[in-house]
């Protein structure tokens, strides 16, 4: 948590940082249902692309399995994926609904899918687009544990301009809109930043929330 006061600010059109979003007692109960999740039933393991190399996150989805650059209803191992439960899409309609001051937009975002990374001193994320739902509602990012260096840049391609975010333990980032399809990565992680009493220790957790738009493995 920094010792002066970081504004709520407007990153590009439709994507939001709201600073120290969640308090203490939030990211603590993040963090157990976070190390609950990892346990399985698909447990966390870093993505294998398609290319065969590893990710350097580890990961673990909520309510469809994500795989690059797919979503299944079962894990690598063929184990049904953890369901997304309907606390946390709570928790993702108050942040749209925080984030975009706007009661009604939050009251119709019914995220159904998680991604849980987990982010060790050497983990990074290059820049990428979410592009595997077929629904263009918002993604809701939530970071706990220690800082890490957001970079947001445009839609069309991965080069300049972009800009870089720090991203504290409690901190909310939201994009959608004009934004939805901005290019987006981790360029790494401070060791060692986190100052909030949450449990995590080491490394930093990123949650993102989505809505699939699938039924049954295809569109809805």
């Amino acid at each position: 948590m920094s010792l002066l006061p970081r504004e709520r600010r407007e990153v590009a059109p439709g994507a939001v940082h709201v600073p120290d979003w969640l308090d203490a007692d939030e990211q603590r109960r993040l963090v157990e249902a976070c190390r609950g999740w990892a346990r399985g039933p698909s447990p966390m393991r870093a993505p294998r692309t398609p290319g065969g190399g590893r990710m350097s996150v580890q990961m673990v989805s909520l309510g469809w399995h994500w795989r690059p650059y797919a979503y299944s209803r079962t894990g690598d191992d063929g184990t049904p994926v953890a369901a997304f439960p309907d606390w946390l899409g709570d928790v993702g309609r108050r942040a749209v609904a925080d984030a975009y001051d706007d009661p009604s937009a939050g009251e119709a975002y019914r995220p159904d899918v998680a991604l849980v990374n987990y982010y060790d001193d050497a983990a990074r994320m290059g820049l990428h687009q979410d592009r595997d739902e077929a629904a263009s509602d918002p993604v809701v990012s939530l970071s706990l544990g220690d800082t890490c260096l957001f970079r947001f840049g445009g839609t069309e391609n991965r080069n300049r301009p972009w800009t870089d975010v720090e991203l504290e333990s409690g901190d909310l980032f939201v994009f959608g809109g004009p934004s939805r399809y901005a290019f987006h990565g981790v360029t790494g992680v401070r060791p060692g930043s986190n100052l909030v009493e949450n449990g995590l220790g080491a490394g930093r957790l990123n949650l993102t929330l989505r809505v699939s738009g699938l039924v049954h493995g295809g569109p809805a």
